[in-house]
């Protein structure tokens, strides 16, 4: 059927190609408000124009995004993604179930070859890794051993699955976080199909899906069954959001990060709530945010409660994605789409949101998370104090200082009984090394002596355990990441190293974040100091 109901289809020239789209620009002289309208609800609209088929899609479904009102409106609107991102864990079971689709359609006597995924499937095997080795230099190859020989069966189904479904592929382990290789490598920004253009949208088997926000592209986290729907050619409903306008202004100041910046707007969305909405950023403080910057913050969209954190396409993603390495026929077919078709960050005070909040992020101070909740937010000028008085209130014991602690009569415990109370660090930290722990309370403090081979520490409130470099948060962030190895670097000019007690480790979010550390002359810094890399996905 004739699915252009408004007769806005239009031909966009680009690289040499003639390619249909459908024109909101057209639909503005029709005399729709489209310019109020938030991207992302633009985006929801230029997808059901282009799904319409009066069943899944209706005219009514159309004409509620058509006329989308910043008030809740409880209607529900379809939603087709352009593809679906998986993650092994979540992913497996609804590749499973693709596979017995098929052993049932040929049971019946049918052909399984004829099932298939409709759209587009990448699946990115990254919550499998465990840190079994750190702190040696081969760590991430036996890490990675380990895992495939704990998950062979898994992979050599997904290994069949890869071989025999259309529109589905599989990154192997070791390559990334799915998220970060989303980001990096999967996303188009707009996608050419069957001689069409159209925004790329995605839904994952992760919640931290809307990482890609920040290149523009619209997704989020949804469960198996909707991510099947959609894999089958279904659309996905939900009620029509809300759009929460983020005014950013000014520029981070000097020591403040990204991850800094994400955990204030943590703390200001969740006070707000923002459960089941959309939220859209904009202002003249975009300009001053990198891709890699509003990525960070998209990604923590779930811990901010909403559903979407978008940053409309500009100058800055096209930087982005050139630096990423897309073609500069997919550059051109980005901008030229965008522009014409009203997808270009541009005219933002014609929008109408649901409300408004405004962050001037000059503000923003060095900042820690928790310490339970990413939205409680602690300044990091105000961190001990803070320390000392959640020790108080949350576990009834009192802060000591280190001078006025019980320390020589709680050594003198182990005199004789064989090892050396501070040892020289091990340099081949392994698992295998058997660990004993006896916790005592003396004074008001508790104390852990750990045991560990003929290593004996006493750790006590306030001892840091485990040091991880790791995240889709941070690591997709070369800023943060480049930060991390000058103050390994720092560290090492002023002869500061890392107690022989605590689990080191670096994990990134793939492998550009180790190439650039390495071109930088970062990694023998954070090898120094124990930081090996121990494998490519969030990990602790």
């Amino acid at each position: 059927m004739e699915n252009d109901i408004f007769k806005i289809k239009r031909t966009l020239e680009v690289n040499g190609k003639s390619l249909t789209y459908f024109s909101l620009p057209e639909l503005q002289k029709q005399g729709y408000a489209i310019e109020k309208l938030p991207f992302s609800i633009r985006i929801l609209l230029e997808n059901a124009l282009r799904n319409y088929d009066d069943f899944a899609v209706t005219r009514e479904n159309v004409e509620t995004l058509l006329n989308w009102k910043p008030k809740a409106v409880d209607k529900d609107i379809p939603f087709k993604p352009a593809r679906v991102l998986m993650q092994d864990f979540t992913g497996v079971p609804a590749v499973v179930d693709i596979a017995a689709l098929r052993a049932e359609v040929a049971r019946k006597g049918g052909d399984p070859n004829s099932i298939n995924p409709l759209i587009p499937v990448d699946l990115v095997i990254d919550h499998s890794v465990q840190v079994d080795y750190f702190g040696t230099k081969y760590s991430y190859s036996r890490n990675i051993d380990e895992e495939y020989r704990r998950n062979k069966e898994r992979y050599q189904f997904l290994k069949w699955a890869q071989n025999s479904f259309d529109n589905f592929s599989v990154v192997p382990p070791g390559m990334g976080i799915c998220h970060q290789v989303n980001l990096e490598y999967l996303s188009k920004g707009v996608i050419e199909r069957d001689g069409m253009a159209f925004p790329d949208t995605a839904v994952g088997t992760d919640s931290h899906t809307p990482m890609v926000n920040g290149v523009g592209v619209l997704a989020w986290g949804v469960g198996g069954i909707e991510a099947e729907a959609a894999i089958l050619g279904q659309p996905i409903y939900f009620i029509m959001p809300e759009v929460i306008g983020l005014k950013l202004t000014g520029e981070l100041p000097l020591g403040s990060t990204a991850t800094d910046l994400v955990l204030t707007i943590a703390n200001i969305l969740r006070k707000y709530g923002v459960v089941g909405k959309f939220v859209e950023v904009f202002g003249p403080g975009l300009n001053n945010l990198s891709v890699p910057d509003r990525a960070t913050i998209g990604n923590m969209s779930p811990e901010f409660g909403c559903t979407v954190t978008l940053f409309p396409i500009d100058d800055k993603t096209l930087d982005y994605m050139k630096q990423s390495n897309r073609s500069p026929e997919q550059l051109e077919l980005i901008e030229s789409y965008c522009k014409t078709n009203m997808f270009w960050r541009e005219n933002e005070d014609a929008i109408e949101y649901t409300d408004v909040l405004e962050l001037d992020i000059s503000s923003i101070e060095p900042t820690v998370a928790g310490p339970s909740r990413p939205q409680d937010k602690i300044l990091l000028r105000d961190f001990k104090n803070k320390f000392i008085d959640l020790l108080d209130k949350s576990y009834q014991r009192q802060y000591i200082s280190w001078e006025d602690r019980d320390i020589e009569k709680s050594i003198t415990r182990f005199d004789g009984e064989g090892g050396d109370m501070m040892p020289s660090k091990s340099k081949d930290k392994q698992v295998e090394t058997e660990t004993e722990i006896e916790a005592i309370q003396r004074n008001g403090l508790k104390t852990v002596w750990i045991t560990r081979g003929q290593e004996k520490f006493m750790l006590s409130d306030g001892a840091v355990a485990i040091a991880a470099i790791t995240s889709c948060t941070n690591t997709s962030n070369p800023y943060v990441m480049i930060g991390a190895g000058l103050v390994a670097q720092k560290a090492r000019q002023h002869g500061i190293d890392v107690k022989p007690w605590v689990k080191t480790s670096l994990a990134p979010g793939s492998k550009v974040v180790t190439d650039y550390l390495e071109k930088a002359d970062l990694m023998k810094d954070l090898e120094a100091l124990q930081f090996h890399l121990v494998g490519y996905g969030c990990t602790s």
